[in-house]
Protein backbone atom coordinates (compact mmCIF):
# COMPACT_ATOMS: atom_id res chain seq x y z
CA UNK A 1 0.00 0.00 0.00
CA UNK A 2 3.00 2.30 0.39
CA UNK A 3 3.34 3.09 -3.31
CA UNK A 4 -0.42 3.51 -3.77
CA UNK A 5 -0.58 6.06 -0.97
CA UNK A 6 2.40 7.97 -2.34
CA UNK A 7 0.92 8.21 -5.83
CA UNK A 8 -2.43 9.36 -4.51
CA UNK A 9 -0.80 12.01 -2.35
CA UNK A 10 1.17 13.47 -5.23
CA UNK A 11 -1.86 13.51 -7.46
CA UNK A 12 -3.88 15.43 -4.87
CA UNK A 13 -1.24 18.17 -4.91
CA UNK A 14 -1.34 18.75 -8.67
CA UNK A 15 -4.87 17.69 -9.55
CA UNK A 16 -6.57 21.13 -9.45
CA UNK A 17 -4.68 22.69 -12.36
CA UNK A 18 -3.08 19.62 -13.91
CA UNK A 19 -4.23 20.49 -17.42
CA UNK A 20 -3.49 24.20 -17.54
CA UNK A 21 -0.78 24.99 -20.10
CA UNK A 22 1.35 27.96 -19.09
CA UNK A 23 4.89 28.59 -17.94
CA UNK A 24 3.62 29.82 -14.58
CA UNK A 25 1.49 26.70 -14.03
CA UNK A 26 4.36 24.37 -14.95
CA UNK A 27 6.76 26.16 -12.61
CA UNK A 28 4.21 26.12 -9.81
CA UNK A 29 3.78 22.35 -10.22
CA UNK A 30 7.56 21.92 -10.07
CA UNK A 31 7.72 24.09 -6.96
CA UNK A 32 5.12 21.91 -5.26
CA UNK A 33 6.99 18.76 -6.29
CA UNK A 34 10.17 20.11 -4.70
CA UNK A 35 8.21 20.90 -1.54
CA UNK A 36 6.89 17.33 -1.40
CA UNK A 37 10.37 15.88 -1.76
CA UNK A 38 11.79 18.19 0.91
CA UNK A 39 9.10 17.16 3.43
CA UNK A 40 10.07 14.00 5.35
CA UNK A 41 6.39 13.03 5.69
CA UNK A 42 5.79 12.92 1.91
CA UNK A 43 9.23 12.48 0.37
CA UNK A 44 10.23 9.24 -1.40
CA UNK A 45 13.89 10.02 -0.70
CA UNK A 46 15.87 7.86 1.69
CA UNK A 47 16.52 9.24 5.16
CA UNK A 48 20.14 9.82 4.17
CA UNK A 49 19.39 11.65 0.90
CA UNK A 50 16.70 13.91 2.33
CA UNK A 51 19.22 15.41 4.73
CA UNK A 52 21.11 17.02 1.83
CA UNK A 53 18.21 17.51 -0.60
CA UNK A 54 17.81 21.02 -2.00
CA UNK A 55 15.83 20.67 -5.26
CA UNK A 56 15.13 18.32 -8.14
CA UNK A 57 16.85 18.98 -11.45
CA UNK A 58 14.36 20.01 -14.15
CA UNK A 59 14.68 20.75 -17.82
CA UNK A 60 13.87 24.39 -18.53
CA UNK A 61 10.13 24.88 -18.99
CA UNK A 62 9.37 24.81 -22.71
CA UNK A 63 5.75 25.18 -23.82
CA UNK A 64 6.37 23.28 -27.05
CA UNK A 65 6.18 20.25 -24.75
CA UNK A 66 2.67 21.19 -23.70
CA UNK A 67 0.52 19.65 -26.44
CA UNK A 68 -3.16 19.29 -27.22
CA UNK A 69 -4.09 15.65 -27.79
CA UNK A 70 -7.21 14.08 -29.20
CA UNK A 71 -8.58 11.38 -26.95
CA UNK A 72 -10.20 8.17 -28.17
CA UNK A 73 -11.88 6.49 -25.21
CA UNK A 74 -11.75 2.69 -24.99
CA UNK A 75 -14.50 1.85 -22.45
CA UNK A 76 -14.56 -1.91 -22.97
CA UNK A 77 -10.96 -2.61 -21.99
CA UNK A 78 -10.41 -5.36 -19.43
CA UNK A 79 -8.18 -4.68 -16.41
CA UNK A 80 -4.65 -6.05 -16.62
CA UNK A 81 -1.54 -6.20 -14.50
CA UNK A 82 1.11 -3.69 -15.53
CA UNK A 83 4.67 -4.87 -14.99
CA UNK A 84 6.45 -3.28 -12.04
CA UNK A 85 10.03 -3.00 -10.80
CA UNK A 86 9.28 -5.69 -8.20
CA UNK A 87 6.95 -8.66 -7.90
CA UNK A 88 4.10 -6.40 -6.79
CA UNK A 89 1.05 -6.50 -9.03
CA UNK A 90 -0.36 -3.17 -10.20
CA UNK A 91 -3.76 -3.45 -11.87
CA UNK A 92 -4.86 -0.91 -14.45
CA UNK A 93 -7.44 -0.55 -17.19
CA UNK A 94 -6.74 1.28 -20.42
CA UNK A 95 -8.91 4.41 -20.48
CA UNK A 96 -8.12 5.67 -23.93
CA UNK A 97 -5.61 6.67 -26.60
CA UNK A 98 -4.07 10.13 -26.86
CA UNK A 99 -2.99 11.30 -30.33
CA UNK A 100 -0.87 14.39 -30.83
CA UNK A 101 1.98 15.96 -32.79
CA UNK A 102 5.32 16.87 -31.22
CA UNK A 103 8.65 17.83 -32.75
CA UNK A 104 7.11 17.39 -36.19
CA UNK A 105 6.03 13.79 -35.56
CA UNK A 106 2.65 12.17 -34.88
CA UNK A 107 2.41 10.11 -31.71
CA UNK A 108 -0.08 8.02 -29.76
CA UNK A 109 0.03 7.15 -26.06
CA UNK A 110 -2.23 4.86 -24.07
CA UNK A 111 -3.55 6.40 -20.85
CA UNK A 112 -4.70 4.26 -17.93
CA UNK A 113 -6.83 4.15 -14.80
CA UNK A 114 -5.74 2.45 -11.60
CA UNK A 115 -8.38 -0.07 -10.58
CA UNK A 116 -7.58 0.72 -6.93
CA UNK A 117 -7.86 4.49 -7.22
CA UNK A 118 -11.02 4.42 -9.34
CA UNK A 119 -12.83 2.99 -6.31
CA UNK A 120 -12.02 6.10 -4.26
CA UNK A 121 -14.32 9.08 -4.72
CA UNK A 122 -11.53 11.66 -4.58
CA UNK A 123 -9.49 9.84 -7.26
CA UNK A 124 -12.17 8.49 -9.59
CA UNK A 125 -11.11 11.01 -12.28
CA UNK A 126 -7.42 10.09 -11.98
CA UNK A 127 -5.57 9.08 -15.16
CA UNK A 128 -2.06 7.67 -15.30
CA UNK A 129 0.22 8.37 -18.28
CA UNK A 130 3.55 6.50 -18.16
CA UNK A 131 5.96 6.98 -21.07
CA UNK A 132 9.51 6.53 -22.29
CA UNK A 133 11.47 8.58 -24.83
CA UNK A 134 14.94 9.02 -26.30
CA UNK A 135 16.30 10.95 -23.31
CA UNK A 136 15.93 7.97 -20.96
CA UNK A 137 19.37 7.14 -19.62
CA UNK A 138 20.74 10.23 -21.36
CA UNK A 139 19.45 13.11 -19.29
CA UNK A 140 16.25 11.66 -17.85
CA UNK A 141 15.63 8.59 -15.70
CA UNK A 142 16.38 5.38 -17.60
CA UNK A 143 13.12 3.72 -16.57
CA UNK A 144 10.81 6.37 -18.04
CA UNK A 145 8.56 8.95 -16.43
CA UNK A 146 4.94 9.58 -15.45
CA UNK A 147 2.31 12.28 -15.89
CA UNK A 148 -0.84 12.52 -13.75
CA UNK A 149 -3.98 13.71 -15.50
CA UNK A 150 -7.66 14.33 -14.96
CA UNK A 151 -10.33 12.79 -17.17
CA UNK A 152 -11.25 15.32 -19.86
CA UNK A 153 -14.87 16.26 -20.44
CA UNK A 154 -14.42 16.90 -24.16
CA UNK A 155 -12.59 15.24 -27.02
CA UNK A 156 -9.20 16.83 -26.37
CA UNK A 157 -6.83 17.07 -23.43
CA UNK A 158 -3.62 18.96 -22.79
CA UNK A 159 -0.48 16.97 -21.96
CA UNK A 160 2.17 19.03 -20.19
CA UNK A 161 5.44 17.10 -20.34
CA UNK A 162 6.99 19.86 -18.23
CA UNK A 163 5.15 18.16 -15.34
CA UNK A 164 6.51 14.69 -16.01
CA UNK A 165 8.15 13.17 -12.94
CA UNK A 166 10.24 10.15 -12.07
CA UNK A 167 8.87 6.99 -10.45
CA UNK A 168 9.59 6.90 -6.74
CA UNK A 169 11.88 3.90 -7.25
CA UNK A 170 14.28 6.26 -9.06
CA UNK A 171 15.07 7.63 -5.59
CA UNK A 172 14.45 4.73 -3.25
CA UNK A 173 14.51 0.99 -3.99
CA UNK A 174 11.98 0.35 -1.24
CA UNK A 175 9.29 1.42 -3.71
CA UNK A 176 7.68 -0.67 -6.41
CA UNK A 177 6.86 1.24 -9.60
CA UNK A 178 4.85 0.46 -12.75
CA UNK A 179 7.02 0.12 -15.85
CA UNK A 180 5.78 2.14 -18.85
CA UNK A 181 4.34 -0.26 -21.46
CA UNK A 182 6.37 -0.67 -24.65
CA UNK A 183 3.67 0.98 -26.78
CA UNK A 184 4.16 4.21 -24.82
CA UNK A 185 7.62 4.85 -26.22
CA UNK A 186 8.01 8.24 -27.92
CA UNK A 187 10.70 8.19 -30.59
CA UNK A 188 11.83 11.75 -29.86
CA UNK A 189 13.62 13.72 -27.14
CA UNK A 190 11.28 14.91 -24.39
CA UNK A 191 13.54 17.55 -22.84
CA UNK A 192 10.95 18.58 -20.28
CA UNK A 193 10.07 17.69 -16.72
CA UNK A 194 12.31 16.08 -14.13
CA UNK A 195 15.80 14.96 -15.10
CA UNK A 196 17.60 11.90 -13.78
CA UNK A 197 18.29 12.06 -10.05
CA UNK A 198 21.86 12.80 -9.02
CA UNK A 199 22.81 12.68 -5.36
Amino acid sequence: MKILFAAALFFSITFSNAQECSEAASKEAQKKLNAEYADPTTSPLTKTDIKTFKALDFYAVDLKYCVTAKIKRTPNEKPFYMATTTGRKAQYAKYGELSFTLNGKAFKLDVFQSTDLMKLEEYKDYLFLPFTDNTNGNGSYAGGRYIDMKMPKGETVQIDFNRSYNPYCAYNHDYSCPIPPSQNFLDTDIKAGVKAYKK
